[in-house]
């Protein structure tokens, strides 16, 4: 067998046993629990800018936006930046290496893969720090309630032109408002990207564990991801995803779109 083969061979073994491993998958939700509790979370960077993500599921956006290779990703929640940042960073890696490969100069003040940010308060530091950044010149930001029917249609009309598009779901995590955002946002999704859906672990946190929240085991993006897939079988979980990250506030929450 070829090497390279082999090594993916291994992987897919490895990662079709983690799934099978009750006790892995036990000792991972512990650990997840007892970080988030110490809000290990709010403890890592992207290029300057606070990113309010497991280092795991930074690995697992890196890895979805170099194979799907989207010239649009749409994210709701924006917080300090981090995350918009770091989906910046992976386009115009992107475009890099497609003028590499296409043995041509890359423009950087015309950038062709963007990033849209949604949030009903981008707070003035936030703002000002996110639009002296480097990566500002392939972000848009949109402020307002991610699930009005203005800002989503503004948010329509952007995507208008993508032919790739990703979408990433991390603003409120209430079953009801994340249900109006897949309604909203995942048709925009295109065949073979994803639709991420963070924070779906809080269905698996004991109930209450929020205390200063409005969501709960019951009432959270698990939930509404559960509901939402019941109508609309495009969408299928990457489970090879869960098994592989174990530690993630996304389980379930990677949505492909299969047709």
């Amino acid at each position: 067998m070829d090497p390279v083969e082999q090594f993916e061979e291994e992987r897919r073994a490895r990662l079709e046993a983690f799934g099978q491993d009750a006790d892995f998958r036990s000792l991972s939700r512990d650990w997840l629990e007892a970080s988030m509790g110490r809000q290990y979370v709010y403890n890592f960077h992207w290029m300057g800018r606070p990113i309010i993500q497991y280092p795991q599921d930074i690995m697992a956006m890196q890895e979805l936006i170099w194979r799907v290779r989207p010239d649009l990703i749409i994210e709701t929640g924006i917080a300090h930046g981090g995350s918009i940042v770091m989906s910046a960073s992976m386009l115009a890696l992107l475009d890099y290496a497609d003028a590499l490969a296409e043995g041509r100069v890359l423009d950087p003040a015309a950038p062709h893969r963007k990033v849209i940010g949604v949030d009903i308060d981008i707070r003035a530091h936030n703002r000002a720090l996110i639009e002296a950044h480097p990566m500002a010149n392939r972000i848009g930001m949109i402020e307002g309630s991610s699930v009005a029917p203005d800002v989503v249609d503004q948010v329509r009309q952007a995507a208008n032109g993508h032919e790739r598009i990703m979408v990433c779901l991390d603003s409120m995590h209430t079953h009801n408002h994340v249900l109006q955002e897949l309604e909203a946002y995942a048709p925009l999704v295109s065949v073979g990207s994803y639709c991420v859906v963070f924070d779906t672990f809080v269905e698996d946190m004991p109930k209450g564990f929020f205390k200063d929240r409005p969501w709960d085991p019951g009432d959270n993006p698990k939930t509404a991801v559960r509901e939402y897939l019941k109508t609309h079988p495009e969408f299928e979980i990457d489970a090879q995803m869960d098994n592989q990250l174990q530690i993630s506030v996304a389980p379930e929450g990677f949505l492909k779109r299969v047709r």
